[in-house]
């Protein structure tokens, strides 16, 4: 048993038993709530889903926090086609001697989103096929993401928009470098009073001299 065993709960993943799941894989602390329902989805370490979310085809960071009813990699239709209609990419639910369009799954798998660690994602947010979402983002409620959002950086809107960085660039640099999100369980466990407490810079300067 490791010395720092006695710092920590149980880790292991918390999948709500109303929620479906297939093909996923979570790291320790996860949490999956209520009637979540995902598919070949990769979630780090620590980081939840609330109710009633939804998401395929997506990689998610460490210590994200997705709330409630959001979509992340919303199904894409085939617009240029006679019909959007999933008649014809899943004829099979519906006709004998026609089976799933592979081909187009395998174009809804080759746009998979990908979340960066220490994201929030509001309530009802909805994030569109192949968009990456940086480290330390924040998207607001009811938001429609359809682009690439970098690091630190809140948007909001339908379609979403950016309205500031959390941090100005230089500690956005630190604080990528510094890459808490990665840190062992006993330097975490130390730093969580500091983070409560210190701000910003203090932290920064504190930790960046301790060797995070």
């Amino acid at each position: 048993m490791d010395d720092h065993d006695d710092l920590l709960k149980d880790p292991t993943p918390k999948v709500h038993g109303s929620a479906t799941v297939q093909d996923c894989t979570f790291g320790r602390f996860v949490v999956i709530g209520e009637r979540v329902v995902m598919r070949d989805v990769t979630v780090g370490n620590y980081s939840y889903f609330e109710r009633h979310g939804e998401a395929i085809y997506t990689d998610v960071g460490r210590f994200c926090s997705i709330a409630a009813n959001v979509r992340i990699n919303a199904l894409e239709h085939p617009m240029e086609r006679v019909t959007t209609h999933k008649v014809t990419y899943r004829p099979n639910e519906f006709f004998r001697f026609h089976g799933i369009d592979y081909e187009f799954r395998d174009r809804r798998r080759s746009k998979r989103v990908t979340i960066g660690h220490d994201v929030w994602i509001g309530h009802g947010a909805v994030v569109m096929p192949g968009v990456t979402i940086g480290t330390g983002a924040v998207v607001g409620a009811n938001a429609v993401v359809t682009r690439d959002v970098d690091p630190y950086t809140i948007v909001a809107g339908m379609p979403a928009k950016p309205l500031r960085t959390r941090f100005e660039k230089a500690i956005i640099d630190r604080l990528l470098a510094l890459a808490w999100w990665d840190w062992p369980d006993e330097r975490l466990h130390a730093a969580i009073a500091d983070m409560q407490t210190l701000d910003i810079e203090d932290f920064l300067d504190k930790w960046e001299v301790a060797g995070g």
